[in-house]
């Protein structure tokens, strides 16, 4: 909570006059442009007194200024934050394709490094047209981009904590004349609710289609949603639409999800979108083909089914077709006879190895378990018990107090006998 407070107070500074900040520091001389590594924030001259004890980095120059994701700290707690970054490799093919398919505004919902590189090349290349919007958790980033470039947002609960300017700032980036085409293109955390992100994107999706109303009441924004290829039939269940790319994004930052020696094979992030896979094309240096019967590029692993009529791999190896499952497994998978489908071999046993919750025993589960049905039965009698008592006292009171009230009758009958008669 201490470093939400702390944060906040420094949206407040970053946000007042921040772009006059930004450019009395672009002015300073390089041997006075200071960033402090402690505070994550650029300091001008007057500033360095305070921060007297903190780690500088000096000398900042303008490329460092245009690419702020390599000059902060990654926020990298897996609870909180777990913001992992493009590697250039995957971050220019995701700029080619967006160039190549025709769209010339960006909305990068939590994609720091594609907005990045969208602002360097529009400032570097007079002809460049395509045009970003970063909507992001990290407020760091306030100080470096205008309110037009980029809105500090929570794309977990679609909240904008600039308020209604932030969302007016939205609504305006999503108008477009008729060569300005949108689209979304989003990586949140792996470890995010995937029912909470889908909200929130299609509420995003709903403002495009109220800004944009003619001509598109029965089209969805085009959209790009990077994700583990795992997490396949939860996008799906959001967004039928949606089709699974064999692409494979790596980070720069992330041990696992990057080629070399470092890391895997195979980075289990994909691209999912509402956009034509066959109008997707995928680089062929990389090893991705056609496949002509599908209509689309797959990994050069991934074969063609006959039988299922797919490419059905998902990690990139090439996948089997089990008869009995009648359908596409992964290739050190088998088929079980006991679990009735395919998985690894020396996998555990469900069906022989695990035994009733109630007695522990195999063969019957929880519901006909017999010790189940005594459980019932004693507690039946319980019950019964428990609800006779509470009679049975308020029986056994009212036979007293009849006692006590016939016996004080009788001591009154006999006061009344003893009592002598007065003479007339």
């Amino acid at each position: 909570m201490l470093v939400q407070l702390v944060g906040i107070g420094k949206i407040v500074t970053f946000s007042s006059g921040k772009m006059r900040r930004y450019k009395n520091f672009v002015l300073l001389p390089l041997s006075k442009r200071k960033f402090c590594q402690e505070c994550q924030q650029l300091l001008l001259p007057a500033e360095w007194e305070e921060h007297c004890g903190h780690q500088f980095l000096c000398n900042i120059s303008t490329a460092q200024l245009k690419s702020p994701s390599q000059l902060l700290y990654p926020l990298e707690n897996k609870k909180t934050n777990a913001q992992y970054l493009f590697a250039d490799r995957s971050c220019q093919f995701l700029l080619d394709l967006i160039i190549a398919l025709g769209f010339r505004r960006v909305l990068s919902v939590g994609t720091p490094r594609l907005h990045e590189m969208i602002q360097s090349k529009a400032s570097q290349e007079e002809d460049f047209r395509v045009r970003s919007l970063l909507l992001d958790i990290d407020f760091r980033y306030s100080q470096f981009y205008t309110e037009d470039e980029f809105c500090h947002y929570n794309m977990f609960n679609h909240y904008f904590f600039g308020g209604e300017a932030a969302h007016e700032t939205c609504r305006q980036f999503f108008y477009q004349d008729k060569d300005e085409k949108v689209i979304m293109v989003t990586d949140p955390p792996f470890g995010g609710l995937v029912e909470a992100l889908a909200s929130s994107f299609k509420k995003l999706m709903a403002m495009w289609k109220e800004t944009n109303k003619e001509g598109h009441n029965s089209q969805e924004m085009p959209m790009i949603w990077i994700f583990p290829y795992f997490f396949e039939s939860r996008i799906l269940e959001f967004f039928p639409s949606f089709n699974m790319m064999d692409y494979q994004v790596d980070y720069d930052n992330h041990a696992l999800y990057k080629h070399g020696k470092t890391g895997r094979r195979q980075s289990p992030v994909r691209i999912f979108t509402n956009i034509s896979p066959s109008t997707i094309v995928l680089p062929v240096e990389e090893g991705y083909r056609l496949c002509a019967i599908c209509q689309r590029y797959v990994s050069s692993g991934n074969q063609h089914c006959e039988i299922c009529n797919s490419c059905t791999s998902k990690d990139g190896r090439r996948w089997k077709h089990c008869a009995l499952c009648n359908k596409c497994v992964k290739p050190s998978w088998f088929h079980c006879s006991n679990c009735n489908c395919c998985a690894l071999q020396d996998h555990a046993c469900e069906r022989t190895e695990a035994g009733c919750f109630v007695c522990g025993k195999a063969g019957h589960k929880r519901n006909s378990c017999p010790r189940l049905s005594l459980t019932k039965t004693a507690c039946q009698t319980d019950k019964k018990k428990r609800q006779k008592t509470p009679k049975k006292v308020k029986m056994g009171i009212c036979k007293r107090s009849a006692v006590k009230h016939a016996i004080f009758a009788r001591k009154r009958i006999k006061k009344k006998k003893k009592r002598p008669s007065l003479p007339c």
